[in-house]
């Protein structure tokens, strides 16, 4: 793994946050401290909407696009796959500056997390890591924070059995954590095919249904002769590969009226893990939708959280929950004080088993991991 040196003025960690981090190494995660300055695509492409418009991007001489890292799991991610124990089942934790554009807090805040790669016991590595940001909570003296919880596997196993066009269950899952995008989408597909269509419809459909590779390659050229070299830090071939999925949408005209009634069914189930579980099984014998695999996993975690001593009533786990990066494709957590008046999570993560391939890797890499808001823990924890 790579190192960086510390930049002059970086938030220092104090005692407590030192000592967290050294609790998760006795855990047996190594510690690492990944470069400040990054690559500014994989968090361009790869993280939410909210993060992409937060971040401090740069360039350098080269015109290479650059940011401060808004977040620790890419970085660590990034310096995993270049090292020798890539594809091996390896653990790290780290502490130390993340970067965003924030109204109501500084800019410059500390993070401490852990990231753990190549384990395929995922029911038991998803309980370790609620574990372990429970611990954190405890660490600052406060012992019983709300426990959100959910899983976009649900949803993604749910969309996977519905008839719908591929781009429009791509982009249903990716809007899975921003609800407003979840709710437009699901009006516009219920929209009546009689409704107007586009001027470019018919353009639109013709390259819905060309060869992929020849219709790519017709929109990069027209965006080329048209000047445009990158947006929003996109390049052409992303613009088109945009463009595409928008032929692909617009082939899906409706979406029936039962099977809207259904996601939204499900997406109105929550509880306590054992609760939630019962009603998920009813949900998927009255629609006839193949949960099973989904459902069980959920049910193992909860097993393994009980074994580990988490009081699993404590715990609110609903359908609907989402963290809002595009990366996660399973288990998500965060926690909460338990005043409604604190303000953000406390310590929030999940799985993310396909960001590894996304970054580069030439095969799948079970992913999972956390991160603490030091600040955060220490305005509304407890005295040490």
């Amino acid at each position: 793994m790579t190192s960086a040196a510390t930049t002059a003025g970086a938030t220092e960690p104090d005692a407590r946050a030192q000592a967290l981090v050294a609790d998760f190494e006795r855990a047996g995660y190594a510690r690492v401290a990944p470069a400040i300055l990054q690559p500014a695509e994989p968090f361009l492409d790869l993280s939410g909407e909210d993060i992409r418009k937060r971040m401090f991007l740069t360039v350098d001489p080269h015109g290479r696009e650059l940011c401060l890292r808004p977040d620790l799991t890419i970085p660590v991610s990034r310096d995993y796959l270049a090292s020798p124990a890539a594809g091996t089942a390896k653990g790290y934790c780290y502490l130390g500056p993340v970067f965003r554009h924030r109204s109501q807090e500084p800019s410059e805040f500390l993070q401490a997390g852990i990231e753990s790669f190549g384990r395929t016991d995922t029911a038991a590595a998803d309980a370790e890591m609620l574990t372990l940001g429970l611990e954190a909570t405890a660490h600052y003296a406060l012992p019983a924070p709300d426990i959100r919880t959910g899983d976009v596997g649900l949803f993604s196993a749910l969309v996977a059995a519905l008839n719908l066009a591929p781009a429009w269950k791509r982009r249903l899952i990716k809007d899975f954590n921003r609800k407003v995008s979840l709710t437009h989408d699901l009006d516009r597909l219920a929209v009546s095919a009689t409704h107007a269509r586009p001027e470019y419809q018919g353009v639109l459909a013709a390259l819905e249904r060309s060869d992929p590779k020849a219709a790519h390659a017709l929109v990069t050229d027209l965006l080329s002769i048209a000047g445009i070299s990158a947006v929003g830090g996109r390049s052409v071939s992303e613009i088109a590969d945009r463009f595409l999925e928008q032929a692909s949408l617009g082939a899906q005209a409706t979406l029936p009226t039962e099977t809207r009634a259904l996601i939204e069914r499900f997406l109105a189930i929550s509880g306590d893990p054992d609760e939630a579980a019962a009603e998920l099984r009813a949900f998927a014998r009255d629609g006839k939708i193949a949960l099973d695999a989904a459902i069980k996993l959920c049910e193992d975690r909860t097993g393994f959280l009980a074994a580990r001593g988490v009081d699993v009533a404590r715990i609110r786990f609903s359908t609907a929950f989402g963290r809002g990066l595009d990366y996660y494709t399973g288990f998500v957590f965060e926690l909460h004080h338990p005043s409604e008046r604190a303000r953000g999570q406390l310590v929030a993560g999940g799985r993310y088993d396909g960001l590894l391939t996304r970054l580069g890797s030439p095969k799948p890499i079970p992913a999972v991991g956390f991160a603490a808001w030091i600040e955060r823990l220490a305005a509304c924890g407890g005295a040490s």
